[in-house]
Formats: structure tokens, C-alpha cells, sequence
């Protein structure tokens, strides 16, 4: 691991142990799934059990069908690896009086397409995101964009990966996308000064590997 990554780890631990949703704050609401939200309770495998179709494990998981835009959708010969679920904030920086992105600091729940396993990580500066399991690592850089559904949401995003750590969860991932933000989005007033502020935000992380 470079002296880098090493940084870019604390960094995001420690804003990761800061993560708060101030009260009044809700992201309850129908989100871009067929039936439901995209973060309503859903079963979830405590461990291992024999494969099953990724699109029936996906929408059994997230309680609905993801909606992807056309612009994120990865390259052929790429396959749904992993699906999960973040919650977290979003941190910017006032420069030359814009509020400009910093980092992300979120904690990630899902499950494995197959075999079907519950997995968690973290995602921080990097942007990268890290296995709490195995220790596995993906990064990724210039990310397409597209829109999310309100203006108060950070835009959802196909990162492509640029370097990848270990065999575990995150070892052979090839894209990443973010979809169906709620939250997050830069502060719409001015700003000042150089204090940071941190957006709480959540959204759905898709992990994809070759086939």
C-alpha cells in the first residue's frame, strides 16, 4: 500500500467515526425503484447460500429494480459482482467561494451476486472503497455523470476502476456505479471561510467484475 492510500485510509476513518444525520433530515420517499424505495427493510442473507440469478438477488435486496441510466451502464462483457447500500456524507471545502467536494465518507452494506454473501465496506478520499471483511480495495477516477432526481442530490455516477487491492470483494472489480442518490449535493448557498461541511447523503453502490 503506497504512503497515499495509507493518508487517504485515516482520513476517511476518521471522518467516517464523525458521521451524524442532523435531526429533521429524511430520506424516506419512493426513489427511482419499481414498488418502493430504494432503502426500505429488506431480508438479507446472513451468510452463503447457493446462486441464483443476479437480477433476482439485486431486486430482492434493494426491494425493487434499479433504474440505471443509459450514460452509467458499463461496457459489455461486464457483469453485476456486487450490490450495496450506502449511508454516509458527502464533505466539501469552500475554494476560491465555491463549495468544491473533499471527500465522501460513508459506510456500505450489501450482498454478493454470486454465491449470494452479505458483505459490508467503507468508501472514502480516493475515491476508493475498502472491504471491512477482507481488506480488498478499489479505486476509481473520472467518473461519468448523469442526474439524479432532485436538486438536492448528488449527481449518480459509472467510475471506472484504476486500481484494484487483494482478492477479496473488491479485487477484480472492473466499474463502479453509484445510482439513486438521496442527498448530498453541494450546499446552494455562498460560502466562506475554511471550515468544511459534510452533506449526509445515501445511495446505491453497484460493483461490476469481467465475465
Amino acid at each position: 500500500m503506497t504512503r497515499t492510500t495509507k493518508i487517504a485510509g485515516a482520513v476517511g476513518a476518521l471522518a467516517l467515526a464523525s458521521i451524524a444525520v442532523p435531526a429533521g433530515v429524511s430520506f424516506a420517499g419512493t426513489g427511482p425503484f419499481a414498488g418502493t424505495g430504494p432503502f426500505a427493510g429488506t431480508a438479507r442473507p446472513a451468510t452463503e447460500s447457493p446462486a441464483r440469478p443476479a437480477t433476482t438477488q439485486e431486486e430482492s435486496f434493494l426491494g425493487g429494480v434499479p433504474q440505471v441510466p443509459d450514460a452509467l451502464r458499463p461496457p459489455a462483457g461486464n457483469e453485476l459482482h456486487a450490490v450495496l447500500k450506502a449511508r454516509g456524507v458527502q464533505i466539501y471545502q469552500c475554494r476560491r467561494s465555491t463549495w468544491q467536494a473533499l471527500e465522501p465518507a460513508a459506510s456500505l452494506t450489501g450482498v454478493t451476486m454470486s454465491p449470494v454473501k452479505k458483505v459490508t465496506a467503507v468508501h472514502f478520499r480516493g475515491p476508493a472503497w475498502v472491504s471491512d471483511q477482507d481488506g480488498s480495495m478499489v479505486q476509481g477516477l473520472d467518473p461519468v455523470t448523469a442526474p439524479s432526481a432532485g436538486a438536492a442530490d448528488a449527481p449518480q455516477l459509472l467510475y471506472k476502476a484504476t486500481g484494484n487491492r487483494g482478492g477479496g470483494l473488491f479485487g477484480a472489480v472492473t466499474y463502479i456505479q453509484r445510482i439513486a442518490t438521496q442527498g448530498g449535493a453541494a450546499p446552494a448557498t455562498s460560502c466562506g471561510g475554511d471550515d468544511p461541511v459534510a452533506i449526509p447523503y445515501h445511495a446505491v453502490y453497484r460493483f461490476f467484475t469481467k465475465k
